[in-house]
């Protein structure tokens, strides 16, 4: 089997790389995006807070804001505010899916929306069209970093709709096969290209075993 060549858009831990040990692929990594933490003033206390990722998660347990409940994207978002003894309510798996289940079985309740400055619109037009009480609340900023990948690689990981748009501003995905980490990824990925696959489970460590797999076959 020939050394096939993967880029991540994602600056990888040793354990995650270690997932490619025995793989026969070669692994690039740089990350695509960057994350800024933003000045706010702490809520003393939440009775609602929206999380869909894991940055929101780690700043509001970092500035110890006090949260009654949490509706959440992702497992690992979910791990992370449960390890900090946060209760939380619902763990979907895109923010859609979330907002959706807020609608059906919470639409009385008021929440916090916790969020970076370029979040997706499909949560908070969910709960504006349904009359769900809901502020935002801006706690960091994402910004893309933009780099020019001389390099043809047979795989491409991505983790974020930003993180493609960044990719994407200077690097074209002719020939690579995409692998996402969830359907948003995706959907923002299938602008450009068909020749997607998408991770069963919303985390890095499945992203990267799928494309493992993928290329084991």
């Amino acid at each position: 089997m020939k050394s096939i060549n993967v880029l991540s858009t994602k600056k990888l831990s040793s354990e995650q790389l270690r997932l490619f040990d025995n793989s026969q692929i070669s692994i690039d990594a740089y990350g695509a995006i960057s994350i800024e933490k933003l000045p706010f003033i702490a809520t003393n206390q939440v009775e609602n807070a929206i999380v869909t990722s894991q940055n929101s998660a780690q700043i509001i347990i970092d500035a110890g804001i006090q949260v009654n409940n949490v509706f959440c994207v992702g497992k690992k978002t979910s791990k992370l505010i449960l390890k900090n003894s946060i209760n939380v309510v619902k763990t979907a798996s895109n923010a859609a899916d979330l907002a959706n289940f807020i609608v059906k079985k919470h639409k009385n309740d008021s929440f916090v929306f916790f969020c970076g400055n370029i979040r997706r619109d499909e949560l908070p037009n969910i709960l504006t069209k349904n009359e769900i009480d809901f502020t935002e609340k801006l706690i960091y900023k994402t910004s893309s970093n933009f780099q020019k990948i001389n390099k043809n690689f047979d795989g491409i990981l991505f983790f974020s709709p930003s993180g493609v748009q960044s990719y994407i501003q200077e690097n074209s995905l002719t020939n690579s096969v995409v692998f996402c980490i969830g359907k948003t990824t995706a959907s923002e990925v299938r602008k450009h290209t068909s020749n997607i696959v998408v991770a069963q489970q919303s985390t890095v460590e499945n992203t990267i075993t799928t494309a493992i797999d993928y290329f084991k076959s």
